[in-house]
């Protein structure tokens, strides 16, 4: 079923089920897609999209938002002002009802608004991305804004560990002497979202260096898989993390330990695969130089077999007895094999064997509206969320893997009029502890939303 962005909006409510539930949780394509069918004869989803008086975010009817953080206002703890193009995004418990989040900004060289150099929190005065954090009251309102990380470099997604911190990827390759830089960066932080100085600005350099996307950590063994972003030839590599004292909490990663790329024998990209369910089994590699000293890493020779390149490698997460993963497009005319708008994969360390799930577009039966998915996250009652990265107004969309999609959020830029804003991609979208509130940014102007409503509908 091939769906329009005009046929979405005209139609209102596109079935919703948790069919991603039973598939990102490790249960099989066939089950996903019975229980996807049983969904849209029951009907569901949250209707259609209201325009905001605001102009600020369109939401179904029964939800409402509160504007947490706009980038250019101050930060609470007097530190500079609130950093601008807001990107990924976690939150974590704080006790008592409080959320703490965490979020990056994808600053490079020309940012307006930087990341405040702070002591004892800056790695390179030369840049100007980072992380900040929220706390917020049990009630929603924030009581605390404050600098986490400084002087690192377009810092794009990440992932959380096991122990309540934050991984940070900076999404880039650049030395020190280019762009302004002091430091070379291309690396892994961590952050601890309660104590940023207890973490520091320490690059976790045995995770490699290269233009890093997304990290999942597995809670059970402790290795840590990450995704490189690359949209072009070469395309990016996906990668584990063997650490020397895996699942040893804070500040453990600094122990180092091995880092492996993945080969699929036979398989040299992705991008070929078209068939969801399709399973293979998969070799480790050692990567020569994680370092990236010389040569990137993606074009190091990895010996006789090669290794399996993907364009587009982003969103990565832990989920089920495995870890899932994003490549946010392929295209021919950019040097890939095969074009699609969109796969998710799911990687079973039990079994080393690698599935394709989902396949959006352009002749899959799962189509979004609009543009590729980039940052996702599985919500409260197990559907899949997933930001659009892309020109014009950008939404928040719900996708079963039936193939049905439904609208959670839109910018309102179409809607507005003169004057009105013109939002960036949505990034970040993570939900709190309890699952009653849906975070999400908006890109650019950054701004952080709290999003309200019957999620458990």
């Amino acid at each position: 079923m091939s769906v329009t962005r005009r046929s979405l909006l005209a139609a209102g409510t596109i079935a919703f089920s948790g069919a991603l539930g039973a598939l990102f949780a490790g249960g099989s394509p066939t089950s996903a897609r019975a229980a996807a069918r049983a969904a849209a004869r029951a009907g569901g989803g949250y209707g259609p999209l209201l325009p905001d008086p605001r102009g600020l975010l369109d939401l179904p009817a029964g939800f409402s938002y509160r504007v947490l953080s706009r980038a250019g206002g101050p930060l609470r703890s007097g530190e500079g002002a609130v950093p601008a193009n807001c990107d990924g995004m976690a939150a974590f418990d704080a006790g008592g009802g409080r959320v703490r989040l965490v979020r990056n900004h994808e600053n490079r060289a020309t940012a307006a608004l930087r990341v405040p150099a702070v002591p004892g929190l800056t790695y390179d005065p030369g840049a100007l991305g980072g992380c900040t954090v929220l706390e917020l009251a049990a009630d929603g309102r924030v009581t605390v804004e404050r600098v986490a990380l400084a002087g690192t470099a377009v810092n794009c997604a990440g992932g959380r560990t096991p122990w309540n911190t934050w991984l940070s990827c900076e999404e880039t390759e650049d030395r020190a002497g280019s762009a302004g830089y002091t430091r070379d960066h291309g690396y892994v932080f961590e952050v601890d979202p309660a104590r940023p100085h207890r973490s520091g600005a320490v690059p976790l350099t045995a995770m490699g260096r290269f233009a890093h996307e997304a990290v999942a950590v597995d809670p059970y063994r402790g290795v840590v898989y990450e995704t490189e972003d690359a949209f072009v030839r070469p395309f990016g590599l996906f990668y584990r993390f063997l650490p020397e004292r895996p699942l040893g909490g804070a500040g453990s990663l600094r122990a180092g330990g091995a880092l492996e790329a993945l080969r699929v024998p036979g398989l040299a990209d992705l991008a070929v695969v078209d068939e969801p369910g399709a399973e293979f089994p998969v070799e480790w590699v050692p990567v020569p130089d994680p370092s990236a000293a010389g040569t990137p890493i993606r074009h190091q020779d990895f010996g006789r077999g090669g290794i399996t390149h993907a364009q587009k490698l982003e969103g990565c997460y832990w989920g089920g007895h495995g870890v899932h993963f994003v490549s946010s497009y392929a295209r021919r005319g950019e040097g890939a094999p095969a074009d699609h708008h969109g796969q998710v994969w799911f990687y079973d360390p039990r079994r080393a064997r690698l599935r394709l799930d989902v396949l959006f577009g352009p002749a899959a039966d799962v189509q979004l509206p609009g543009d590729s998915p980039d940052n996702i996250c599985l919500a409260p009652d197990g559907g899949l969320m997933v930001c659009e990265d892309g020109g014009g107004a950008q939404y928040v969309f719900g996708v079963t893997a039936g193939g049905e999609v439904y609208p959670v959020a839109r910018n309102a830029d179409d809607i507005g009029g003169p004057g009105a804003p013109e939002w960036g991609e949505f990034a970040g979208v993570t939900f709190s502890p309890d699952g009653r509130t849906m975070y999400v940014n908006a890109y650019a102007p950054g701004t952080t939303f709290a999003v309200t409503g019957p999620w458990r509908r």
